[in-house]
């Protein structure tokens, strides 16, 4: 079973930079698309970008295109989230997922192995 584990999360302030990695490990294939959701407090978890195996293909949802990017190395079996112009309402835990398609995906439900996640908190 593939494990994900992301990392790189912190406080950075508005107008800054930050990315996240979501390492893969373990038994199982990772030549799948690769996804990062976020949830901010209370409220429901939202897709924010994917990425096709072997990454020729992304998608973002539209509060972050242009902003941030998707990004996988497959030799090292890990995803990247490069988050640029942050604003407070990226506040939120980021999770990375891998999908059971090589396609891109906006559907939670299309993902079946999810990280643990980790906090991105941008001050307003």
């Amino acid at each position: 079973q593939v494990q994900l584990v992301e990392s790189g999360g912190g406080l950075v302030q508005a107008g800054g930079s930050l990315r996240l990695s979501c390492a893969a490990s373990g038994r199982g294939s990772t030549q799948a698309a690769v996804a990062w959701f976020r949830q901010a407090s209370g409220k429901e978890r939202e897709f924010v970008g994917s990425i096709s195996w072997p990454g020729r293909k992304t998608v973002y949802a539209r509060s972050v295109k242009g902003r941030f990017t998707v990004s996988r190395d497959n030799v090292k079996n890990t995803a990247y989230l490069e988050m640029n112009s942050l604003k407070s309402d990226d506040t939120a835990v980021y999770y990375c997922a891998q999908s059971r398609y090589q396609t891109v995906s906006d559907s939670s439900s299309d993902y079946i192995i999810w990280g643990q996640g980790t906090q991105v908190t941008v001050p307003a």
